[in-house]
Formats: C-alpha cells, structure tokens, sequence
C-alpha cells in the first residue's frame, strides 16, 4: 500500500512543474522530522552559507552525499571530513515522488537521485530567487515540505523578475519541477510562522531538496 495521502489535487504551476498537497502523511512527516534532527546534528551540523559577494544565507543547510557550498558540489566538509552519505531511503522517496509527480518513475539509466539538502528556515529566513544549475545532471529536482507554511516563489527560466507564481506550501506538500521548468528561478519570500502542524513538535520550517547531481561517484582529487 502507497503510504503517499493526498488533501488536494495535483497542480501543474508551470510545464513540468506539479505541487501535490498533503503528500507525505502525517505520521511520514514525523519520520522524516525525527531523520532531519539527525542529520542536523552530523559534523558540519547546520550551516548559513557566505555568498560569493558577502551576504550570508538566512536559511541554515546540511547536506547528504554531497556537500553544497556557492555553487558546487564537494565530497568533504569544511574541516575536511567527509559528507554524510546519501540515503537510500530518500533515493526511494524521490522515485515515488517523480512518479506521483508525472505519472511514472525516473527511466532506467538516468543519474541517480544522490543529494540531499536539508534547509531550516526560521522565522526571519528568505531564500531569493535563484536556479538549481550546479548539478550535471537535469533530473527534476524534488522537493519536500515539513512544518510552517512558506509562500513558495516559482517563475520562469529566464529572470529572477516575473512573470512568477506563488504557492503555498504547506508540511506534507510535494513539489516537483523537471523539464522545461528544471532550470526556472524560484524562491521563498516568507514563511509563516507558528503553522507546522502541532504534532510535528517543530517550531520553523524543514525544506529536503533531492536532487541527482550527475557527478561521478569517485571525482578526482
């Protein structure tokens, strides 16, 4: 039995671009609440990026089977430890979802689903409109939502101005853009804070982004 709930019907925002409502069930987001904090407290734990010009990141991130930093992807940590491997309970997540998303499961042969990034967003965190464009690979990017409510910000492949849309996303809901929108800007304005649902125990957002990065499993030192 699919452990997948659905609350609403499946919404194309964009070509290649669906939000599923209530996705994951309740009792999968507490799963995936309680798997976040222990990833969370791995040994980079959670950190707030420095962009390339200065600014740091407002949302604090941890990665899974590769490390992201503006903008690309490494095998190690900053200390130069290596990054938590990926987990093949999230390889399995992001199959069901592409599926639930587009009416069938990643084709054989195509870039495995091998990074994880895991975003908190607190009160006061933003994300601005930016593109997924470090990985090699164009698989769609999944993505999940646990917790407080975000307005999620989806525009078009060619300027971070409009013409845009704006979601909600709400814990439980799935979003997944590949296709002509895999390389759309997108962003979260703001979230809205004291909307996780109680039971979660969660006070802030969890954002888990699954992505394939096409990179090769051994890179070259």
């Amino acid at each position: 039995m699919s452990d997948t709930l659905f609350t609403g019907p499946p919404a194309e925002i964009a070509p290649g671009a669906v939000h599923l409502p209530g996705w994951l069930p309740p009792e999968r987001q507490a799963a995936l609440v309680e798997r976040c904090r222990e990833w969370a407290a791995g040994p980079a734990g959670m950190l707030r990026h420095t962009m390339p010009r200065g600014g740091r990141m407002s949302v604090a991130m941890t990665s899974l089977g590769w490390f992201w930093r503006p903008y690309t992807y490494e095998r190690t940590l900053p200390d130069g430890t290596p990054v938590r491997p990926f987990p093949a309970e999230l390889g399995a997540l992001a199959a069901r979802a592409v599926e639930a998303a587009y009416g069938a499961p990643p084709a054989p042969g195509t870039p495995p689903y091998d990074v994880a990034l895991v975003n908190f967003y607190d009160a006061d965190a933003r994300m601005g409109m930016h593109q997924d464009r470090d990985e090699a690979a164009l698989e769609p990017v999944v993505s999940l939502s646990l917790g407080d409510t975000c307005v999620f910000r989806f525009g078009n492949t060619e300027t971070r101005t409009r013409p845009y849309t704006d979601v909600e996303l709400r814990s439980g809901d799935l979003f997944v853009f590949g296709g002509p929108s895999r390389l759309a800007y997108h962003g979260v304005p703001r979230t809205r804070p004291g909307t996780a649902p109680p039971a979660l125990g969660l006070t802030g957002r969890l954002n888990i982004t699954l992505r394939a990065s096409g990179l090769a499993a051994d890179p070259a030192p």
